[in-house]
């Protein structure tokens, strides 16, 4: 062999110890989840405030809420995951505009709150299984005109910017060909001191968060949610992208608590007042009772 060849094998081989190297970074989960815990021993919990009766601060200053309860069960599952007798946790509370970007940047290892899973989303995060189903409505003023999509025309809609419910009433309403103004707010809150005042005539958002808050006002006879939907929310968990082995564990637990029939006691805690799954939540359920 001579040395020109030789000297070409070895930059060849060089090249290609480099190029494997970078290959096995990349390969490796930007997160790896359970590594990241059993290092800390923390399960770091992300969380919405005022998304009652999902995720929201109780009375008692804690997170509770349908999503919440489904994330301890989860913790359960990633503390053996990662080895561990017992496992601290942190919850830390989010807004709804970085949610995606705390998980994709490791500030939380999971988010339980009310996240719709889009396909445009899961370019930044991944999914567990499917949570909750559920749809955008709207809440009105009791004995309101406005009954559906059509009687929207001149009329003022607030709703959150940014969220699924926000581009599906932008789209329902160019479909029906309705002129109505479109009033972004900040938060829940906001959208329901605009309804009261008489700022908006209606507040949108997702049918179980109006429910929540019918619940949570002081005066629900006041106001009415109509009947119409315009969206379709399948709610999920968002976790880091490529880390399969977390995602794993959480759909375990999930597909556990399906199986098993907690869920419905989940379920029965927060929404017994409301009335019992609907066909939909039922089939959804049944889907997650993955067998181990």
């Amino acid at each position: 062999m001579n040395r020109s060849l030789a000297a070409s094998i070895r930059v060849l081989l060089s090249t290609c110890l480099a190029l494997a190297a970078t290959l096995a970074v990349a390969a490796d989960p930007a997160g790896e989840t359970l590594k990241a815990v059993k290092a800390r021993n923390v399960f770091v919990i992300g969380y919405l405030q005022d998304a009652y009766p999902m995720s929201f601060v109780n009375k008692e200053g804690q997170p509770a809420g349908y999503s919440i309860d489904l994330c301890l069960a989860i913790a359960e599952d990633v503390s053996k995951a990662a080895g561990l007798d017992s496992i601290k946790i942190k919850f830390v509370p989010l807004k709804l505009e970085e949610r995606f970007d705390a998980v994709a940047t490791g500030k939380v290892d999971i988010e339980c709150g009310t996240s719709t899973m889009t396909l445009s989303r899961m370019k930044k995060v991944d999914f567990t299984n499917t949570i909750f189903l559920d749809g955008g409505s709207f809440l009105v003023k009791k004995g309101s005109a406005i009954s559906s999509i059509p009687a929207l025309v001149d009329e003022t809609v607030a709703v959150i910017p940014g969220t699924t419910t926000e581009k599906s009433l932008r789209e329902a309403l160019a479909k029906k060909f309705v002129k109505a103004k479109v009033m972004e707010v900040k938060n829940h809150a906001e959208g329901m001191a605009a309804l009261e005042s008489g700022t908006a005539g209606a507040y949108a958002s997702d049918r179980v968060l109006l429910v929540g808050l019918l619940l949570s006002t002081k005066n629900t006879e006041n106001f009415a949610m109509m009947n119409e939907q315009f969206s379709y929310e399948p709610y999920g968990f968002a976790v880091r992208r490529n880390d399969a082995d977390f995602r794993l564990v959480a759909n375990t637990a999930l597909a556990r608590l399906s199986r098993t029939g907690q869920v419905f006691k989940i379920f029965d805690h927060w929404f017994g007042a409301i009335g019992k799954p609907n066909p939909g939540l039922l089939s959804m359920y049944l889907i997650n009772a993955i067998p181990e």
